[in-house]
């Protein structure tokens, strides 16, 4: 019996991924690993080439009954058919992007470090909120989201919450009892076995 409390996982694509073999590592880590939703950071390339891509994720994501949604890009998610959109500025976009594709769509928003526009998010309808970086990286401004953040928002909010951010193992073990998903992408493609490192990420989960 899966357990309800246990935070699930989502999978950050790299920004460029190469469509001869990406699909191909995707699937292999989609079989060992259950995953509920894959992200395509889609921050590389023009919008052909990013449609191309979404594509070809698309058919592997929903051949194993996993959600889709992509970086920033509303028009696309609609016209290709994606579950939603993973917002990056976090309360400015969510109206907007819930007209376009409306209410059954996946509006989800990364809010950084701030609990303000977390909650501001949660109150215009985002269906999930991310914060991070969590662990120590160079990326954006170097501020981290601390646990207390996290063990806040599941104490006094519903809407879902998202760690993600230079995740380890033993971080993955203190913040499990308070997020309700990690999103893993450099931890998982920047290694030589991609799969195995998902693995390894999933058991740390508990």
């Amino acid at each position: 019996m899966p357990d309800d409390d246990r935070p699930q996982i989502t999978l950050i694509t790299p920004p460029r991924i190469d469509l001869i073999t990406f699909p191909d590592a995707l699937a292999a880590v989609l079989d060992r690993v259950a995953v509920a939703c894959l992200r395509h950071a889609a921050t590389g390339g023009d919008e052909d080439q990013i449609a191309r891509e979404a594509d070809a994720l698309r058919e592997v994501a929903h051949a194993r009954d996993v959600a889709i949604v992509i970086d920033r890009h509303v028009v696309l998610a609609e016209r290709l058919g994606l579950d939603g959109v993973h917002l990056l500025d976090g309360t400015r976009s969510i109206r907007a992007a819930r007209k376009a594709l409306g209410a059954d769509a996946i509006v989800g928003a990364f809010c950084g470090v701030s609990r303000h526009d977390g909650m501001t998010a949660a109150e215009m309808g985002a269906d999930y909120v991310g914060f991070g970086p969590v662990g120590d990286t160079a990326l954006g401004t170097g501020a981290q989201a601390p646990r207390d953040l996290f063990e806040w928002w599941s104490e006094m909010i519903e809407v879902p919450v998202i760690a993600e951010g230079a995740l380890t193992p033993t971080l993955i073990r203190d913040l499990a009892p308070v997020t309700d998903f990690f999103a893993f992408g450099p931890e998982v493609w920047g290694a030589d076995d991609p799969a195995a490192a998902l693995a390894a990420l999933d058991h740390a989960i508990g």
